[in-house]
């Protein structure tokens, strides 16, 4: 089984989804599939049937949840140091073309948040920069074309 990295942040959002998920959808899904089944027909019963979607995409979400929670790895940024880029790591960049500066957090998958400049170990940015150091430069093909990025800093905490 592959280890899920991931911050204790994004390990408390997860499992925060997840109650909520057992304890407040389910059994709301529950109640509106036995209302929805009062009403009789089942074959033609619209209500039914969005209730009975909701329960699946629910269970399959619960599920998946579960899953990463089980394999989870979590590591404490705070903890971490050292001048190369790595899970956890902020990174200052520079863009070469235009010298614009960009600051991105170095997170778990289910993290990712771009606006909140933090990006998934897995896109294609976080591979190019893992291993790289200050004054490195990286290239990454985006679906705009390839850019090209100076690390200004890498800092960790």
């Amino acid at each position: 089984m592959e280890k899920v990295p991931m911050t204790l942040e994004g390990f408390t959002r997860l499992e925060k989804e997840l109650k909520h998920l057992k304890s407040v959808e389910r059994p709301a899904i529950i109640e509106a599939i036995a209302e929805a089944r009062a009403h009789g027909d089942l074959s033609e019963n619209a209500e039914y049937h969005a209730a009975r979607e909701r329960q699946s995409f629910a269970e399959g979400r619960i599920a998946e949840l579960e899953d990463k929670l089980s394999r989870a790895e979590i590591i404490d940024v705070s903890k971490l140091s050292g001048k190369t880029v790595k899970f956890g790591a902020s990174v200052v960049l520079a863009d070469e073309d235009s010298g614009a500066e960009v600051k991105y957090q170095i997170v778990g998958a289910d993290e990712a948040n771009l606006e909140q400049g933090r990006i998934s170990i897995i896109s294609p940015l976080g591979r190019a920069l893992i291993g790289k150091a200050q004054g490195d430069s990286v290239e990454v093909t985006t679906p705009r074309g390839s850019k090209s990025y100076e690390i200004l800093k890498v800092k960790f905490g």
